[in-house]
């Protein structure tokens, strides 16, 4: 009997070590963002199963009407998302949020919101530092800085951008149309797609006055009536790559390090041959072993695959895969570069594909339905406790 009591405390003693000792199973998270319609409700949590390619709803964060791009800031305590619903009474502008993320749960805390500074807010990223948030205003053609405090929070606008002109395409290029922000994997520069003017505005960071500060090159001209979108910059900093919405083309580009100015060196295009319906080129990714470049149309409702020549950075085509849902606006590929998921808005899906990193091709897995309005996407990977 003794020796039954001493073996079973033993055996508590063990499993309550094991208990306090080990990590626990860390989850993987995506946030979903909508615009309003069909019953949106907010920025949708989902638990992501890497085994299965599966997603599971947790929660929904309703702060805001219509939270639609997000992003994370890269100690991965945070994450910034905006929304066209209104700051306050007395001004037209949106609302960029600040939310800390539970690293257990990924659920969303608001720590503040600031005014967005203009129309029509399209995109948000944050500086690689981690000391700034930029939001590009389509519709006011302006992009809009704010400084990223200790604690999460954003403060006021510290600077804004305001671009002037337009190009050939006059019903979509009549005014100044500010579409997304990327800065360099340093922080030095910032990269602005300015799908009406045809061009992509290269800032230099002043972090002493906290300044937007035109580059020695100011900007890059994309050809006429192309529209760049979204913009990705290659791991080995020596490639770019400006999906440009109008004409359905990728500009492929080459960097000068130290002035951060473009050089085009191929365009190519998104759509196949043949292939005469109405289309606009969306969003582009690149994988993370730098190998493959990703691309989506809206229209042909496809993700176009190239492989990248590591030497020259140029592209060659692979192949087109389905979207499986209407007007894939946003996709992402995973922290570990396996699966892709796309934000497909008309059809209020996301759809999960696992990546062959031989071939760059995709193989659908599931999609998980019931997102109304979807358009974007970001993963959080919760950090192993030191």
């Amino acid at each position: 009997m003794k020796l039954i009591t001493l073996l079973l405390s033993l055996l508590f003693v063990l499993t309550f070590f094991k208990a306090c000792t080990d990590q626990p199973e860390m989850t993987e998270f995506i946030y979903a963002g909508t615009f309003e319609g069909r019953d949106s409700e907010g920025i949708y949590l989902f638990g992501f199963n890497r085994e299965t390619g599966t997603l599971n709803h947790i929660d929904t964060f309703t702060d805001r009407v219509g939270p639609n791009f997000q992003a994370i800031h890269p100690n991965g305590k945070f994450l910034y998302s905006v929304s066209d619903d209104r700051f306050n009474d007395e001004e037209p502008f949106g609302t960029v949020s600040a939310y800390s993320i539970d690293n257990h749960t990924g659920n969303l805390q608001l720590i503040n919101e600031q005014s967005v500074n203009g129309r029509g807010t399209a995109h948000v990223s944050v500086d690689p530092l981690g000391i700034y948030l930029y939001v590009s205003n389509y519709s006011e053609g302006n992009l809009a800085m704010y400084q990223i405090n200790e604690d999460g929070s954003i403060s006021e606008a510290v600077d804004i951008a305001f671009h002037e002109g337009s190009s050939v395409n006059q019903s979509r290029q009549n005014a100044a149309h500010v579409h997304s922000a990327i800065p360099s994997a340093d922080g030095r520069f910032l990269y602005v797609s300015d799908l009406g003017i045809d061009k992509i505005m290269i800032y230099r960071i002043d972090r002493e006055n906290h300044t937007l500060e035109p580059a020695e090159t100011p900007f890059f001209e994309n050809e006429p009536g192309a529209g760049p979108r979204h913009f990705t910059i290659h791991q080995n900093g020596q490639f770019a790559y400006s999906v440009e919405e109008l004409t359905s083309t990728i500009a492929v580009l080459l960097i000068d390090e130290d002035t951060g100015a473009l050089q085009q060196i191929q365009r190519i295009d998104m759509l196949p041959d043949g292939f005469d319906e109405p289309n606009t080129a969306a969003d582009i990714h690149i994988s993370p072993d730098g190998r493959f470049l990703y691309a989506t149309n809206r229209g042909h409702d496809s993700i176009a695959i190239y492989e990248i020549d590591e030497a020259s950075g140029m592209l060659t085509f692979i192949s087109h895969e389905d979207s499986r849902g209407g007007h894939p606006r946003n996709f992402m590929i995973d922290e570990l570069g396996e699966f892709l998921l796309v934000a497909n808005r008309d059809d209020d899906n996301i759809t999960v594909f696992r990546r062959n990193a031989e071939t760059g091709l995709l193989e659908f897995v599931n999609e998980q339905t019931g997102i109304p309005m979807i358009v974007c996407l970001t993963q959080f990977i919760p950090q192993a406790a030191e």
